[in-house]
């Protein structure tokens, strides 16, 4: 396998599945075939149930500067579909995802890191959400998923100046849940707290990522789960007994 060709790599060990984004000549961007290749990517890692986290990086030194701006010649509103497209299947992937951000994290990075349930950043890694710099309006969905992120006010000016900000004022305004500093602290952190997430209930974190998303009709579906799965009477025994849960529920592909 050529590591120098624009491609997301894969790897899935002790429940957790690492999904890198690479395309070292051009910071990690996005071609389109890289678009079009993710949804497809995240439904065998869905179908997997070995895979009980995702994680999504970038290889290197920084994680995705966008869209490789070369394809935008074959149609800008083409390629933001595919953008689009891929967004939306990993908001919609079954299981906790966790964006693990380094260096540039800009344009169709930003919308990948913002459909990741988690974002843990490196120190000095810098974000920004710049269509205002190529005249694209930015999709309406990625748009509400970015404001519910971090409030009207920062969406705004985001979006309305495509200037990036640094790992300080992403983690004051929400776009980043945690900053780790340079020298090797993101990798420990993210593979420390990835294994936290394995361990941990699916049908607990499966009913939260629904009700987070705003769901407000699956009340009785998740306790009718909860009732037939026995993780529940599994995880009261196992706390009692001082015991490591074995938990049994699995996420399928459509939760």
């Amino acid at each position: 396998m050529d590591r120098t060709e624009p491609q997301l790599l894969t790897s899935v060990d002790a429940g957790v599945a690492t999904v890198t984004i690479s395309h070292p000549a051009k910071r990690n961007a996005m071609t389109a075939a890289m678009w079009r290749s993710l949804p497809e990517l995240l439904e065998r890692l869905a179908a997997d149930p070995a895979v009980q986290v995702l994680v999504l990086t970038g290889a290197g030194d920084t994680f995705c500067a966008g869209a490789d701006i070369s394809t935008l010649r074959e149609g800008a509103e083409d390629a933001q579909d595919l953008a689009v497209a891929a967004e939306e299947a990993l908001a919609a992937f079954p299981r906790p995802t966790l964006a693990a951000v380094r260096g540039y994290c800009v344009g169709g990075g930003s919308q990948l890191a913002a459909a990741c349930d988690l974002r843990f950043a490196q120190e000095g890694a810098l974000f920004g959400v710049t269509p205002a710099k190529l005249g694209i309006v930015y999709p309406s969905s990625s748009t509400r998923r970015l404001v519910a992120l971090v409030g009207p006010g920062t969406a705004k000016h985001l979006l309305f100046s495509g200037e990036l900000i640094g790992t300080e004022r992403a983690l004051r305004t929400g776009l980043v849940d945690e900053v780790l500093p340079d020298g090797g602290g993101l990798d420990g952190r993210v593979a420390a707290y990835a294994a936290v997430l394995a361990s941990r209930s699916q049908l607990t974190q499966a009913a939260a990522k629904e009700f987070a998303a705003g769901r407000r009709d699956r009340d009785a579906y998740w306790a009718g789960q909860a009732r037939s799965s026995g993780d529940t009477a599994e995880g009261v025994a196992a706390f009692l007994e001082r015991r490591t849960p074995d938990f049994t529920y699995t996420t399928g592909p459509t939760g």
